[in-house]
């Protein structure tokens, strides 16, 4: 099951939309939907998850904390709507383009995607790119 939830003044605009267009690109990464719940929030708070979790004192636009399990995908995924919001506008991007892109990445690393190194931010990329343009 795929849950929203608002630490702020933000609500997606197609809950059931934008779950279906996450539960379809699952689908076709051959894993299944576990419980994935997604946390949209300010710069401030997950800065202090940021510290607090993973010892960086940096803002980020996205931390997931990975609970799947063999292929039944499972997590939490704390958003920076502001973060997205100067993303989009730094890489000439909509609003929505960048949601979509923040969205998916959680979830791709779950799906085993992993982006430290240049070839492998290179393929999440490529990853990401091919689901946010997924119908």
């Amino acid at each position: 099951m795929i849950e929203f939830h608002y630490e702020i003044d933000f609500k997606l605009p197609d809950e059931l939309g934008t779950t279906r267009w996450l539960t379809k690109s699952i689908t076709l990464m051959e894993k299944e939907v576990g419980d994935i719940t997604y946390i949209f929030c300010d710069d401030a708070y997950l800065l202090k998850i940021n510290q607090d979790y993973l010892q960086h004192d940096t803002y980020t636009d996205i931390i997931s904390f990975d609970y799947s399990k063999g292929n039944m995908l499972s997590g939490d995924i704390f958003i920076s709507i502001e973060r997205v919001k100067e993303n989009a506008l730094n890489f000439e991007v909509s609003f929505e383009e960048e949601l979509k892109r923040v969205l998916i990445h959680g979830v791709l690393h779950y799906a085993g995607y992993k982006d430290k190194t240049e070839v492998d931010a290179k393929e999440m990329r490529v990853q990401e790119n091919k689901y946010i343009n997924l119908k």
